[in-house]
């Protein structure tokens, strides 16, 4: 089937959206951080940790925006005044507003206010651009320190309700990766699939995340190259989406050959799925982030690539958390002793490198249960048949 036809077999999916009451279990949780370290509020900017833990979805600009947390009670708005009655339309949960005008100063509003909190010290958002941290050090007098780790600790943990979620992100863009390794044919170009894949999650009910796709040599490149391809018999192929759900990610990447593999592509595939296996083999509870990083390095230096991040072999982290961005904690790296905990959401993508010849990536998002990791979609088994 070629890919114009394709399209049509797309038919949208759905899953329950994040209930006003779990906003508010997370702001609540978030609010015993703010007791138990002493703090007089974390700041929310316009970012996915304010959609996460308020429901309230604005973006980020040039005017700072978003929410000031403190140890009990609602979220505090900070808000320029004209886009207050935009404000009032989009709050899942209500608080009162801290407004300015043009001429005036927003930070200042901010300390104002927490003076009158208990405790000390104002916490960023690690998504607050330094434009803004500057406006909050200047009249907080210094007393401003990072909240990533506090958030972090919270977000990477997630709940049923958002597994559902990612789980039918997941389904579709596996789907449109099916799609787009059975309707290849020679002289299709890269930018041609892209445009596939961002009108299939479309039709999927998603919002189109990024598409990369890859062919011969430029395959050997992890982010990819400036200047499309056109497909040939014996290339290589790398496909990597994703697309947005509900305000959650999907990311899966499959690498084939179109055509006859060479026992040299066999044996580069042979090599990432190996390693890719043993990470998820690796990712047990209570065990360390970077056990699974290492697992699938071993794999790596074992069949003659790296060691470490030299290339021939694994040039970058094994693996990423999952979430409302695409990138977020837990990190799969070398050096991160985060114990894996059931909830937590990652990729294991251990992509084998090996410039000026191919590359083979094979990414999948693993979620942690009571029991162990569990993949969202099935992973490659087969070079000849990487969709079963």
């Amino acid at each position: 089937m070629d890919l114009t036809r394709a399209l049509a077999e797309f038919t949208p999916v759905a899953a329950p959206t994040i209930s006003a009451e779990a906003h508010l279990a997370r702001l609540s949780a978030l609010q015993v951080h703010i007791r138990t370290v002493g703090l007089a509020g974390i700041w929310l900017d316009g970012s996915t940790s304010l959609r996460y833990f308020t429901g309230l979805r604005l973006g980020q600009s040039e005017r700072i925006h978003g929410a000031l947390i403190t140890a009990s009670g609602p979220p505090v708005y900070l808000t320029p005044v004209f886009e207050a009655p935009k404000l009032d339309g989009m709050l899942i949960i209500a608080g009162p507003k801290l407004m300015w005008q043009e001429d005036e100063d927003p930070f200042a509003l901010v300390a104002d206010h927490l003076a009158g909190q208990p405790g000390a010290g104002l916490a960023l958002d690690p998504a607050t651009p330094f434009r803004f941290a500057a406006g909050f050090m200047r009249v907080m007098a210094g007393q401003v320190s990072d909240a990533g780790a506090i958030i972090a600790g919270l977000r990477q943990i997630k709940s049923e309700a958002e597994i559902a979620i990612i789980q039918t992100a997941m389904d579709a863009s596996w789907r449109v990766q099916r799609a787009v390794h059975a309707g290849l044919r020679p002289g299709l170009t890269t930018t041609e699939i892209g445009q596939f894949i961002d009108a299939a999650h479309r039709a999927s009910g998603l919002k189109p995340l990024f598409n990369a796709v890859q062919f011969g040599e430029a395959t050997a490149y992890p982010h990819g190259v400036p200047d499309p391809q056109t497909l040939q018999d014996g290339d290589m192929v790398l496909v990597d989406m994703g697309g947005t759900l509900n305000g959650y990610q999907s990311d899966i990447t499959r690498t084939y050959v179109f055509g006859t593999a060479t026992p040299r592509q066999r044996q580069l595939w042979q090599v990432e799925r190996a390693a890719q296996a043993a990470a998820f083999a690796a990712a047990r509870n209570g065990v360390a982030c970077e056990a699974v990083d290492a697992a699938a390095r071993a794999v790596m230096v074992s069949a003659g690539f790296g060691p470490g991040y030299d290339v021939p072999g694994l040039p970058h982290r094994t693996g990423h958390g999952l979430g409302m961005d695409i990138h977020e904690e837990p990190w799969i790296v070398k050096g991160n002793q985060t114990p894996l905990q059931p909830g937590m959401c990652f990729s294991i993508e251990p992509m084998l490198c090996v410039y000026g010849e191919c590359g083979v990536r094979l990414e999948d998002i693993a979620v942690m249960t009571k029991t162990g990791p569990r993949w969202f979609c099935p992973p490659s088994q087969d070079l000849d048949r990487p969709f079963g």
